[in-house]
């Protein structure tokens, strides 16, 4: 399972930093024309694009950014019932 974790940082420039499981990096000046969770998911794009991911993306939020999980149909769970 692929995971992209994403975090905002204001060293001078707001920004947030889009970071693989296999240690992939990308970095975009914060869009302060979208929301936080749409700014994190274009951070979270661009790094999937940069490593050549496609599939379907699920978003969770942490306590100090997100995380997007690339789902398999075998990755997929039920729970309750």
């Amino acid at each position: 399972m692929q995971t992209i974790t994403t975090k905002y940082s204001n060293n001078g420039s707001p920004r947030i930093t889009a970071t693989s499981t296999n240690g992939g990096r990308s970095f975009v000046s914060y869009p302060h024309e979208l929301s936080g969770a749409q700014a994190h998911w274009q951070a979270a794009h661009k790094l999937a694009q940069k490593l050549g991911w496609t599939g379907t993306m699920q978003a969770g939020s942490l306590k100090d950014g997100y995380v997007f999980v690339f789902l398999d149909s075998a990755d997929q769970f039920t729970i309750g019932a």
